[in-house]
């Protein structure tokens, strides 16, 4: 065999092997994109929400994008801790503004931060654009007299416990609640055999607290199949003020657990009824 057809059949080869990588590239991308960011149905919306529950309605300016946001005031006179409450992949604000009820009746406000492209926000969901609504929402907060800005928490829920992540990194937080949260999302698609470069939002909790000093509750489902325990359970490893609460449920199933996260707050001094000795 000359030379030359052993080059060509190397060169054929190779050329192969890279539109394989592309295509597999390409689908790893389709794939993450449809499974951590999937279409909201319009059922999820639901007609006049905001008014049902007194919320006032923020738009927030994220590289030019319109993206919702809900703020529900603290039932009690002053300005109040806040929790700023960022939800799963497949929600919307809609349905959490009647179940925080009962962390506004015990003195705290709540900001239901929409994502980039879900709901009625304008843009598309990524890691960049989602960090940048963490951050606007923020921002935005703690500039409202109606808000304690030395006592703002962030509670985010499955892959919004990765938004939340995101925001400790970059602004100071008096406590930070993460339940049924990822190590990262490249350690979930690891697991299934996917090669971390294909990744495109990694969306890394534990990268993002590496530095993060304040407390943390970490709530899991010990039957959660979607993003195991055992994520859960590194992150509360990682942090050195974690308290991990494992609970016997799945991902989607777990009941709230208002009465633990308040007595989380008022245990790390972030009560309402304690706005001293705070220092985020």
């Amino acid at each position: 065999m000359g030379a030359g057809i052993v080059k060509s059949r190397v060169l054929i080869s190779l050329a192969i092997f890279v539109l394989v990588l592309v295509a597999m590239a390409a689908l790893v991308q389709f794939a993450q994109a449809q499974l951590v960011f999937p279409f909201i149905p319009e059922s999820a919306q639901i007609p006049d929400a905001w008014k049902k529950t007194g919320a006032d309605v923020i738009k927030l300016d994220v590289d030019g994008d319109r993206v919702e946001a809900w703020f529900l005031p603290a039932r009690t006179p002053g300005a109040a801790p806040l929790i700023m409450n960022t939800h799963g992949n497949g929600e919307l604000i809609d349905q959490w503004a009647e179940r925080v009820g009962p962390l506004r009746d015990a003195g705290y406000g709540v900001l239901l931060v929409e994502y980039p492209g879900y709901g009625r926000s304008e843009g598309s969901p990524s890691e960049k654009s989602i960090t940048g609504t963490m951050l606007a929402a923020y921002d935005w907060a703690v500039k409202d007299p109606r808000v304690d800005a030395r006592r703002i928490v962030a509670h985010g829920r499955s892959m919004g416990g990765g938004a939340a992540a995101q925001l400790a990194k970059r602004r100071p937080l008096a406590a930070l609640v993460l339940e049924s949260t990822y190590t990262s999302l490249a350690a979930l698609v690891r697991a299934k055999g996917v090669p971390d470069f294909l990744v495109r939002d990694r969306l890394d909790s534990l990268e993002a607290l590496q530095d993060y000093r304040g407390p943390v509750l970490v709530l899991h489902g010990d039957q959660d199949g979607l993003i195991p325990p055992a994520h859960g359970k590194a992150l509360a490893t990682a942090l050195p003020r974690s308290q991990l609460v494992i609970q016997h449920c799945g991902h989607n199933d777990c009941p709230s657990q208002w009465e633990l996260v308040l007595g989380f707050l008022a245990a790390n001094g972030v009560s309402s009824q304690t706005p001293e000795g705070v220092s985020p």
